[in-house]
């Protein structure tokens, strides 16, 4: 037992007789080191004692798409950490391909009685689909958020990253690079997030080469999946258009680009620059480390279980839209345009 406060006090910070107090339940323990003895708890593996459990306020579901792209375990982590600082349990609900639904996942989730439910990049960003089901969520009494992508038909909060500044950060970055022929690598155009990326992606590519909507659709923009294949695919069929940079939609896409360079004798960013789209946990450490648009992911995460806590609380917010704001990070995937191929 002594070994034991000897570990948890050195990993929160604070002496013996502090963690004692807190384990024992004892006052006159602010609440800032209460939470520091108790994360040093979970850090190192010991249970918590029954009468510091967290009482839970309920289950809240969240329902990604999948959980191959790095960046929705990100989210998810963001999104589960907020809910269980306010006392909910988070039930991370995830489709696979021949699994469950979106429909069925939240069947499930409502079932169980549910407190609400987060949607990451579901059905609400397919233009394509059939908006009805959420009105009927609503009917049910059950509060719910929207995370990336954006429907007029469907009253209820939505948190999205600003898309179409992030094609302008990316195109800005690349042309003062001396790139002129940079194409865009995106997914299906139904969703809505390819719809905005594209947007700012033209409007940019007009504003600084002067070229028509038409000839960037057409020369610059292929859609594709969003997977490394999807990438890499997208990536081929623009370096064949003579291509010097390719902006992605995803980090998965990204890595998929610079395999399609490599297969050509190319290197990146000596021949080819590429630039990503998420920041997602390891991307700083590719081979080169990768040049892309960090997604505020944090700020969104937190931002979505603030606004359900509030539609759960009874006190909702507007029904509308919040958009974050991306950020260019620059790293080793991209530079100058050789004059030869400019």
């Amino acid at each position: 037992m002594t070994a034991r406060l000897a570990d948890i006090a050195a990993q929160a910070g604070v002496s013996e007789a502090t963690v004692s107090r807190v384990l024992n339940g004892k006052p006159g323990v602010a609440a800032a080191t209460r939470q520091s003895v108790l994360a040093a708890l979970d850090v190192l593996g010991y249970e918590r004692p029954v009468r510091l459990r967290r009482r839970s306020a309920g289950l809240v579901g969240l329902i990604t798409p999948e959980l191959e792209n790095p960046i929705f375990p990100a989210l998810a982590q963001v999104i589960g950490q907020a809910l269980t600082r306010q006392g909910y349990t988070p039930v991370l609900a995830t489709q696979t391909p021949g699994g469950s639904t979106e429909d069925e996942l939240t069947e499930m989730l409502v079932d169980r009685g549910v407190a609400g439910i987060i949607f990451v990049s579901g059905l609400h960003a397919d233009t394509t689909a059939d908006m009805g089901r959420y009105e009927q969520l609503r009917a049910q009494g059950v509060p719910f958020v929207l995370v990336d992508g954006f429907s007029p038909k469907v009253r209820a909060p939505f948190i999205s990253p600003d898309d179409r500044a992030a094609m302008r950060l990316a195109v800005t970055h690349l042309s003062s690079l001396g790139h002129t022929r940079i194409g865009l690598a995106l997914g299906p155009r139904r969703f809505v997030p390819v719809q905005r990326k594209i947007e700012g992606f033209t409007l940019s590519m007009r504003e600084r080469f002067r070229l028509s909507p038409e000839e960037i659709e057409t020369r610059f923009v292929q859609h594709s999946l969003y997977t490394l294949e999807g990438g890499q695919a997208a990536a081929a069929a623009l370096l064949d258009r003579g291509c010097t940079a390719v902006v992605c939609a995803s980090d998965m896409m990204a890595l998929g680009a610079i395999r399609a360079a490599r297969e050509r004798g190319l290197q990146v960013p000596d021949d080819v620059s590429v630039v990503g789209f998420d920041d997602s946990v390891l991307i700083a450490f590719t081979d080169p480390p990768l040049t892309t648009i960090r997604k505020p992911v944090p700020a969104m995460g937190q931002a979505a279980v603030r606004t359900l806590l509030e539609e759960i609380g009874g006190t909702p917010a507007p029904h509308s839209e919040f958009v974050f704001m991306p950020e260019l990070v620059v790293r080793g995937s991209t530079a100058s345009c050789r004059p030869s191929g400019a």
